[in-house]
Order: C-alpha cells, then structure tokens, then sequence
C-alpha cells in the first residue's frame, strides 16, 4: 500500500500509476495551532506500507508529517512501513567540519525515523553516500542518472562533454561521462561561504563544445550560474545543467534567468514552485517509473541493484 503526505502528493500519484494500484486514503493537516496531525482511513493491519514523502521544503513540517504519518501506520499494525524520501532534508549536515561546534543533522534525522518504528529507507541521490550508515535500518539509495542519462541521449547533442561543477561531485559526473562515452571535465572551485562559490578554472579543454553540468541538487544555483559562466568565458559553445533535485531556494530562479546557462533540467523529487514552473530554462523529468520499480522490488524482495546493472 502506498501512502502520501502534503510534500509531493503529485509524484505519489505517477507513481501509483506505474504500479496499477490506488494511493492509499490518509489524512494529514494541522491543528489550529500548526501541530501536524495524521489519520489513516483504512485498514493497514498486516499490510506493507510505503509512504512517499520528500523532506523538501518547508523542510520541518514535511519531516514532522513524515514521522507522524510512521508512527500512525505502526500503532495501526502495519507490518513493514518503508519511508520513500525522494529527496532526503538536512543531508548536506553530515559531518563535523574541522570540529566545529555543530549539529550532524543527518544523523538526528536517521535517528528520528528509525525511533519511530520506519523499517526500511528508500531515496534517490543522497547527497552524500556515507549518510545511509547513519542508520540501523536498511536504506536503499537509488540514482536518479538513469532518468538523466536518457534525456540527454534524446536530445542528441553534438560534441558533448560532460562537467563537474566541483571537485565533489567527480565521482558522479564521470559515471554520466561513461554511460554516454564521452569525454569529462572539472571545475575547480572554492567556496567562500554557504550558499556561494567561486569558480577558479577549468581542467579539460571546453573550446567548442556542448557541456553538461551534472550535480545531485540545485540549491541557489550559484556553483551552476558560475560555473556556466566560466565554460562561456572558455569558449563552450552551449552550457546546459542536469540535477537530480531542484531545492531552488533563495534568488535561485533570479540567478537562473540572468544567467549563460542554456537551460537547467531536473527530475520531480522535488515539486517546483509557480516562479520555477513559469522559468522558460528550466525543464522537468519524470522519475516516478525508477522510484515505482524500486518500490516493486522491495515489496517483492526482489533486488535494487540489479535496476542498475
């Protein structure tokens, strides 16, 4: 049975599509005074429930609604609640930088949900791979390139090179570069502060050529914008960006739209806002059918990694 919160109610709908089955009947508000509330409408004694629900923003009552909605279905009796997060909140807190005097707000968060009796984890793309030992229960992080891979594929763009915005995110932009066969190259960039960055240099030779920018998550897209400006500036001929997850906080869409960057394409972990629906450079992909075969397979016991062998 697949349940959904007030996160991305769209999403849980493609992908109860996929499955040929109905979403399942809860309701979820607040009371007067903004406490979440969560009541299941039907019988879930003995059943295997997943609960779709992103913890995007507003970050905390989309995790608060997350944490009711467990705690209902396991004093209901359901025998197996899987949490699908398609974007996982509070996951770029994962460490202590330089032992600086601060929260890893993952680790809360995985705390949170395996407390309140969540028995297994499926996301797509965490930020940061280490986050799934956060937990004591399993967590399957599926990858969202897949959806990527295929679009960029339709698109049959000439002379195309794959770029990672960072050093951080080599790892996934190479494995992009392999699936296609084509050639990788890396923005060396420092930050400053949060939420900005500087673009430094470029290492390969860009002259020419229709680069991808590939990353996890756009936040305030200014690693994307600058980057996009430095492959410009270095003679790129086009600079598209590729994200899994579009938070697109702040002046996020501001700096898109006075950006060089040709066009930003993300999937639907993430509903967009009206202003990021109405921006003409940013396109959306559909990843329910990847997120649906993976919620077939664990209710079946069947294995995730093999949808990406």
């Amino acid at each position: 049975m697949v349940f959904t919160g007030n996160a991305n109610p769209d999403l849980a709908r493609r992908v109860v599509r996929q499955l040929h089955i109905p979403l399942g009947d809860i309701s979820v508000g607040k009371f007067s005074d903004g406490e979440i509330t969560a009541e299941i409408n039907e019988n879930v004694r003995g059943k295997d429930v997943f609960i779709i629900q992103p913890t995007c923003a507003p970050t905390n009552d989309n995790l608060m609604e997350l944490v009711v909605m467990a705690d209902a279905f396991r004093r209901s009796s359901a025998t197996r609640i899987t949490a699908v997060i398609p974007y996982f909140g509070y996951a770029r807190q994962d460490r202590r930088p330089r032992s600086a005097r601060v929260a890893i707000s993952a680790k809360v968060v995985a705390d949170m949900l395996t407390v309140v009796g969540i028995d297994r984890v499926l996301t797509v793309d965490l930020h940061a791979d280490q986050i799934q030992g956060f937990f004591d229960i399993p967590v399957d992080n599926i990858y969202g390139s897949p959806v990527l891979v295929d679009d960029i594929e339709d698109q049959r763009f000439e002379n195309l090179m794959i770029v990672s915005p960072d050093i951080g995110g080599v790892v996934r932009a190479r494995a992009v570069a392999k699936s296609l066969g084509v050639d990788l190259g890396i923005i060396d960039k420092r930050r400053e502060k949060a939420n900005h960055s500087e673009v430094m240099h470029i290492i390969g030779d860009v002259e020419g050529r229709t680069c991808i920018l590939v990353d996890d998550m756009v936040d305030t897209a200014g690693t994307l914008c600058h980057a996009a400006k430095a492959l410009k500036e270095h003679g790129a001929a086009k600079v598209f960006a590729y994200c899994t997850h579009p938070v697109l906080s702040g002046r996020a869409i501001e700096n898109i739209e006075n950006s060089m960057l040709d066009e930003l394409v993300v999937t639907n972990t993430i509903p967009l806002s009206a202003a990021a629906q109405a921006c003409s450079r940013i396109r959306q992909l559909d990843i329910a059918p990847v997120v649906a075969e993976a919620v077939r397979r664990i209710s079946n016991e069947e294995s995730i990694s093999a949808m990406f062998r």
